[in-house]
């Protein structure tokens, strides 16, 4: 009697530790966000957060805010487990292949469309129009810093990737000396912080200085000049995994609720990010918001 007890415990043990390892679900997230990310959330609970003011809110951490506080109003109540490290488009594959639930960085609609059988699409988090991108470049290079009009370009050169669809688009349309393809992150900053490059685009983010720094990689943004990103911003979950259609559901739910209350916007513009484009020199034509 006592084996059979023995067993039943050791089976008992072992099937609550795997109900306990699927409570949370692994979220990959790149480690710069994530630091941000804790700055900001500063040992609060997230879901119950309603004052923005912070320095270390910036667009991919506002994502991160809102998507958790859209998917709680929902109803969607699973933990997520965050993996920092230098995230790169495998992530995408992850998505694809049900590995991984969702992105905790929205996509563009137009890298997201290219993927539609794989992945559900939220309503859009930051509306075609909102999107204005700052060029960021070494403070060391005057030559970016003295850009005022769109015909300067012709003597700078730019990095992005063809993967951000929306980003090399845009980019291809500018004047530019050259269009070099990078497709890692942190590599672009590097290439731009040791002048390989002359600038790359980033969200505008909630610093009156102008710097961004990271490790050792030091950029600025020149200031008031910015291009339009003419697309739409959106959540996306795998279709193949266990709670994609769960989450999908939750998360549009949510997203209205929020959208409803003004939430999303207040956010995105705590963050710095949605700012009034009348005080931008736009090197691109603006665009009606949808």
């Amino acid at each position: 009697m006592s084996h059979f007890r023995n067993s039943l415990a050791i089976a008992l043990f072992f099937w609550l530790s795997a109900v306990t390892a699927t409570e949370q679900i692994d979220i990959y997230i790149r480690d710069d966000v994530y630091e941000d990310y804790l700055k900001f959330v500063d040992g609060r609970d997230v879901l119950s957060i309603t004052e923005f003011n912070s320095p270390y809110l910036r667009r991919d951490v506002a994502d991160m805010v809102v998507l958790q506080q859209a998917l709680a109003l929902g109803g969607f109540t699973k933990k997520f487990n965050y993996i920092p490290g230098k995230v790169n488009f495998r992530n995408t594959k992850m998505l694809e292949n049900g590995e991984l639930l969702l992105s905790f960085d929205s996509y563009w609609l137009t890298d997201a469309k290219a993927i539609a059988d794989k992945i559900y699409i939220s309503d859009p988090v930051i509306k075609k129009g909102q999107y204005l991108a700052g060029l960021f470049a070494s403070p060391n290079n005057k030559k970016v810093f003295a850009v005022t009009s769109v015909g300067q370009l012709a003597e700078l050169t730019a990095v992005s990737t063809p993967k951000w669809q929306t980003d090399w688009q845009t980019l291809s349309t500018l004047p530019l000396k050259q269009l070099v393809r990078e497709d890692e992150w942190l590599s672009q900053a590097r290439m731009v912080h040791m002048q390989w490059v002359d600038f790359m685009l980033m969200p505008l983010f909630n610093a009156p200085s102008g710097h961004y720094q990271l490790e050792k990689i030091h950029l600025k943004m020149v200031p008031k000049l910015a291009v339009l990103l003419n697309d739409s911003r959106h959540f996306v979950i795998s279709r193949n995994h266990p709670q994609g259609k769960a989450a999908f559901s939750a998360l549009n739910s949510g997203l209205k609720q929020l959208r409803a209350s003004g939430k999303i916007e207040l956010i995105y513009t705590r963050a710095g990010f949605l700012v009034d484009h009348a005080q931008y020199n736009i090197l691109n034509t603006p665009k009606t918001v949808d």
